[in-house]
């Protein structure tokens, strides 16, 4: 099987409150938890905000390292989830789960090469 990332998308700021986010994290762990059963979920983690970034690039024998994100935006990589589905349109209804479960951040999937 073919495995997929699916990226979440977070817009800038603060969190939701708690009385909003709550739920959706419950409905999240359910759906982790439904991947996991099915056997399609390999591995998912949050991250932190953009500005705990650090950048590296090398520059022939130097390496230039940069705090803070390499592209700024409006919405950030908030998070991701790796599965593994038959194909894409298998991989596209985990994600359209994800996405009900997450409305209305944005997920993109994207085949893993290898």
């Amino acid at each position: 099987m073919k495995q997929y990332l699916l990226s979440i998308y977070t817009p800038e700021g603060d969190p939701p409150p708690p009385e909003v986010l709550d739920p959706i994290m419950a409905n999240l762990a359910t759906l982790n938890q439904e991947m996991r059963d099915a056997g399609v979920w390999v591995f998912s983690a949050g991250l932190h905000s953009p500005s705990t970034a650090t950048v590296l690039q090398s520059k022939g024998s130097d390496v230039l390292t940069t705090d803070g994100p390499f592209v700024e935006g409006k919405e950030y990589l908030g998070g991701f989830t790796v599965i593994q589905a038959p194909d894409l349109d298998a991989a596209l209804v985990w994600a359209g789960r994800l996405a009900s479960v997450l409305e209305p951040l944005w997920i993109e999937v994207r085949p893993i090469n290898g």
